[in-house]
This record gives structure tokens, sequence and C-alpha cells, in this order.
């Protein structure tokens, strides 16, 4: 980052200009999604809640949106040779159909304990998966061979610029949609999403605030806040299996200057948040999407400074990809 609060935005991976660019490029390809409401969810929240309902994205979950920026902004000659990416499911899912509608492949390296639905999902839309051990390193090595065998261009899940510009059209999209809106509560893990919401959102609305929803068995993000630098955790358990990733180089400026506050929650308000959802809203959404309701209803964010001035609240529902095979089995 350079010094001068002149120079901060410039900085960036993402400004409000890429992400507007990446709003006319990726409109043929995507939905603009439904934001829902409801007054029952309004009376137990004590605040007025729009969801943006990126579980009826294409792919069921908001990756489509960088996935399909990162891939219309390559060259022809760059994307004849593919694209290339590790993910554990939506990122994977997300590229692979976003390669299908360019009419080039996509190689998929998926962690072997990842939900088998996420994995069905990539195979769905063409996607070559790969499997690999369940560790960064593995992920990485394998990575780099499938890179050096086919020449494919590396798309990463959320330490891209034209990915974070991608997401943050989520943030374009609710606030035409609900211009009320004075706080958005966004699911965070790598930073791809909650940075591409916070330049957009705050470029449109200096004074609008952005919290960030994260597991707390998955709390680096909120350690990384106190500390003033990325912290990176051992080992991380939480039910949310897309928030288990750690900042990288060009989201952590965005989190550490932008993000107002982190809201950490336990893995049953997320279990809780995702039954309100399936009950009240009649949407299907995983734990990673819910954990935005989980933090909204939670004794953390009552206490906490933001509670009094959030009026008027926006949630990203990020995804919907959930594995109901268990359910499914208790039924028969």
């Amino acid at each position: 980052m350079d010094g001068g609060n002149d120079t901060r935005e410039q900085a960036y991976a993402a400004d409000i200009a890429s992400i507007r660019q990446a709003q006319l490029r990726i409109e043929p390809y995507i939905h603009r999604t439904p934001v829902l409401s409801s007054e029952n969810l309004n009376k137990l929240s004590k605040k007025k809640l729009f969801f943006k309902s990126e579980c009826f994205q294409k792919g069921g979950a908001f990756k489509m949106r960088g996935a399909c920026n990162a891939i219309f902004s390559l060259d022809d000659d760059r994307a004849a040779r593919g694209v290339l990416t590790h993910s554990s499911g939506n990122h994977a899912a997300a590229l692979a159909l976003a390669a299908k509608l360019r009419g080039i492949p996509a190689y998929i390296i998926i962690p072997n304990n990842a939900p088998q639905c996420k994995v069905e999902n990539v195979k769905r839309h063409g996607g070559q998966v790969i499997p690999c051990e369940p560790t960064m390193q593995s992920r990485e090595l394998v990575a780099g061979r499938v890179q050096e065998e086919t020449g494919a261009v590396l798309v990463h899940p959320y330490n891209d610029r034209h990915i974070i510009s991608g997401q943050g059209t989520v943030a374009l999209e609710l606030l035409d949609q609900v211009p009320e809106i004075d706080t958005i509560i966004v699911p965070i893990s790598g930073g791809g999403l909650i940075s591409g919401v916070a330049l957009a959102a705050k470029a449109i609305n200096p004074s609008i605030r952005i919290l960030a929803a994260e597991p707390s068995g998955a709390d680096d993000v909120a350690q990384s806040k106190a500390a003033g630098e990325i912290i990176t955790l051992a080992e991380v358990n939480t039910i949310a299996d897309g928030l288990r990733s750690t900042l990288g180089s060009l989201t952590w400026p965005v989190v550490r200057d932008l993000v107002d506050d982190v809201i950490t929650v336990e893995d049953e308000e997320i279990v809780e948040a995702m039954r309100l959802c399936y009950e009240i809203l009649k949407v299907a959404v995983e734990p990673s999407g819910a954990i935005g309701l989980a933090a909204v209803l939670s004794d953390k964010f009552r206490t906490s400074p933001a509670w009094e001035s959030s009026h008027n609240i926006g949630i990203v529902l990020s995804g919907g990809n959930l594995d109901l095979s268990v359910l499914w089995e208790s039924l028969r």
C-alpha cells in the first residue's frame, strides 16, 4: 500500500471502475439475482433485512460473477489453452460453467474430502476433475503439474483482480435494488467477495457499513483484523466448508481498510440460520451462505457498536450448493 490517502484506493486490486466494467462484461452470462425479505425475520432480528439471493445465481453461488469476468477478460490465445483452478467447490463449478460458455477447457483440482454435490456440479458443467489431498500444499503441487502439462491459465479462487471485480457486482445490484441499505453483511473466507462488495458499496455510499460474518472455528480474519496482519490458523473446524480459506495478498488490504467489523458465530448458529432460510424464506442455503443471517441474529451483533446504527441490512446469501443426501436418506 502507498502512503497518502489520495493513493490508497489506487493501490487496491479493484475499484468502482473495474467493477462497473465487470458488470457490463458478465451481464449476458449471469442472473440478476432477486432480493428477498420476510416480516417474520425482520421481527426476529428487530431490523429490516434484505437477502441478496446468490443461491439463485448460475452455478448456485456468487462465484459465477468472478469466474465469468476472469474468463471473458482473457484474450483468445490465452483462453484457447484453457483455465485451471484449485477449489473445494463453488469457484470450481463456476469456472467450469464459465469456461463451457466460452468453449474452452477447465481443469479443476478438488480436495478428495470436498462435498460430493460440489464435485458433481463441476462434472455437470463439463469441468475435468483432478483430485488432490485436502492440503494447500497438495493443491498447489497438483495445480503446478497440470499447468505445466497444459499451459492453462491459473484463475485463483479469490486472490485475483478480475475475480474481485466480478464479485463486486453483487453490491452494484443490491444497492440499485435497495438504495436505503446502510449495512451489508458478507460471508468471509479468502476475501474475494467482501473485497469487491466493500470497494463497490463504499464508492457508492462512503458511510455504508461492511460487516464480515465468519465461523468461530475458522476466525483467521477476526484475528488478522485485531493483529493488523494476516494470521494463518494451524487448523480450522467449521461446518461452513466454503469459509476455510485464508486471506490473500490482494484481499487483505481491502479487508484491513474497508471492512468495519467481523462477527464470529458458532456452527450451531449457522445451522439454525439454515433452518430459518429453509422454513421462512423457502430457500435452501449452504452453511457458508447462511452465516450472514446467523451473524445478524447473534448476541455478538446485538452487543456490537454497529447494532444501534444498522437499520436496513443487506445480507448476501452467497450460495445454495447444499448436500442434501443425509436429509433424503433420513426421510427414506
